[in-house]
């Protein structure tokens, strides 16, 4: 796996053209959602880092209270059969409408088809739930950072085969 240079050597600007292409990958459907689902966390989530990942499997987003993946509250997560809002912690979390997939020992998922999903209030009530449960708080007066993380040389295809 190539790994990108640290985020303090990249510009802001360079990040976010990189981040750009990244989701260009991506059908137009699933690119609108994730870029409607990300304007909607940033400014849920005004002063959490964005760690982006864009691996063989997944390109995912990461808001993180840190620059640790360990302090992740939500990530966006996509590839080209689409966008899944993933709750790192998310086995742990209180689930009244039963809206989290997954069964892993940690790691919960909703499917998103479009911006409307996340904007849900019970959708809403599991973000706030996933911050107030996390480790370490998000900082209240500071802006959060895109950094990217990692990119993987190989990758699966973030389009589907049209036949």
């Amino acid at each position: 796996m190539k790994t990108t240079k640290p985020a303090t050597l990249q510009t802001a600007a360079a990040s976010e053209r990189q981040l750009a292409g990244f989701i260009g990958k991506f059908d137009s459907k699933n690119a609108a959602v994730i870029r409607s689902v990300r304007r909607v966390l940033r400014k849920r989530l005004p002063s959490a880092n964005e760690l982006v990942y864009d691996n063989y499997n997944f390109f995912v987003i990461g808001y993180s209270s840190t620059e640790r993946p360990s302090d992740c509250i939500v990530s966006i997560a996509a590839a080209a059969n689409g966008v899944g809002l993933a709750f790192y912690y998310g086995a742990s979390l209180p689930d009244p409408h039963n809206l989290l997939l997954g069964s892993g020992s940690q790691n919960r998922f909703i499917r998103i088809e479009s911006v409307a999903t996340i904007t849900r209030p019970e959708v809403e009530q599991l973000i706030a739930a996933a911050i107030a449960e996390g480790g370490t708080p998000l900082a209240a007066k500071r802006k959060g950072k895109l950094i990217i993380r990692s990119v993987s040389e190989k990758q699966r295809p973030r389009r589907k085969n049209s036949i």
